[in-house]
């Protein structure tokens, strides 16, 4: 693993043989309610393919997906740089997937996460950032905490994991 600090970027073939890992955070934040585009019941059978596509896209150049792992080894905490735009935004990058296991909640793991992604968009030579977080979740004020400008809100944009409706809070940060 490339180490950043106590971050690390996960290359493709890391991503696959890590794959338990990542589908075990995607899996326990998704039953416990994040809004990150799955509906529930949400198991392995639908983990799993996501963390493949994820891997093809890294493999592609596409994305950088940045992990970081506790005492033990185990990944904690995920969060997906897609570096790959249009032509005429060639200095955007949009942020996706921030995920940390509940067990590693309010010990920075997030923060680490996201100063990261920000060191590494600036290393691809990415001025700007953006995000959409569920309106109303705590992640939407981490962000806000995080130095990020809310844009609006679009009101119903999603559905919770539950099927209830959402708006979405879309935010940029300028590097």
């Amino acid at each position: 693993m490339a180490s950043c600090k106590t971050c690390f970027v996960l290359s493709a073939a890391q991503i696959l043989s890590r794959i338990d890992e990542l589908s075990d955070i995607l899996e326990t934040c998704v039953n416990n309610g994040a809004s990150v585009s799955f509906m529930l019941p949400f198991t392995g059978d639908k983990s799993r393919p996501f963390w493949m596509s994820v891997a093809q896209s890294v493999e592609r150049g596409e994305r950088i997906v940045l992990g970081m792992q506790n005492a033990q080894g185990v990944i904690v905490g995920t969060v997906q740089l897609i570096i790959e735009q249009p032509e005429n935004q060639p200095h955007r990058a949009d942020v996706a997937k921030l995920l940390v296991h509940p067990s590693a909640r309010r010990g920075g793991v997030a923060r680490e996460l996201m100063n990261e992604l920000e060191n590494c968009a600036r290393q691809q030579g990415k001025t700007l950032l953006v995000l959409d977080t569920a309106t109303g979740s705590g992640a939407e004020l981490f962000y806000h905490n995080c130095g990020w400008q809310k844009v609006g809100v679009v009101p119903g944009y999603a559905k919770m994991p539950d099927g209830t409706l959402t708006g979405t809070t879309l935010f940029y940060k300028t590097l």
